[in-house]
């Protein structure tokens, strides 16, 4: 059985100040919650493997192709923050 100094447990560790109301709202929820997953508890996994998705789960990445780059020329074509055949950037210091 959830009680209200339970709820209030769980809400002081989630950082939740909750009025006396809702530690009984929530009471109740969590009761019915448990309730309604105790119906698991009654089918029989005897003989049935674990299973961790519900779907099957693939690689949806394409295979790596090798294809041609840009030259050196192309890349630095669009900007005109260039010094020596390099992107120029803002300087660290």
């Amino acid at each position: 059985m959830i009680d209200k100094e339970t709820v209030k447990h769980v809400a002081t560790l989630a950082r939740l100040n909750l009025t006396d109301e809702e530690l009984e709202r929530f009471a109740k929820d969590f009761e019915g919650i448990l309730e309604a997953f105790s119906s698991l508890d009654e089918v029989d996994t005897k003989n049935v493997e674990p299973s961790f998705h519900p779907i099957e789960m693939k690689n949806v990445m394409r295979d790596d192709e090798k294809e041609e780059c840009l030259t050196q020329e192309e890349a630095l074509a669009n900007t005109e923050q260039k010094e020596n055949g390099l992107f120029k950037g803002p300087r660290a210091v």
